[in-house]
């Protein structure tokens, strides 16, 4: 797989999830997200899966938080 495709993989998936935050579907955005995470780590492309664990990270931190 070639960078292009590579980096037109990880768009469809963050779009995927920014669609599935902007419903307030949470656990599903998380879910995108993993999946993200794990084809990075698959194609060894570690910063990409850092980027994908930081945004699970900040979904399950601000579900966790009570509303304002």
């Amino acid at each position: 797989m070639n960078r292009a495709e590579k980096g037109e993989r990880y768009a469809r998936l963050f779009r995927k999830a920014g669609v599935l935050l902007a419903k307030a579907e949470l656990a599903r955005a998380a879910q995108v997200l993993t999946e993200g995470e794990q084809l990075a780590r698959s194609l060894g492309d570690h910063a990409m899966a850092h980027r994908f664990a930081k945004e699970i990270e900040r979904i399950r931190t601000s579900s966790s938080q009570p509303p304002a």
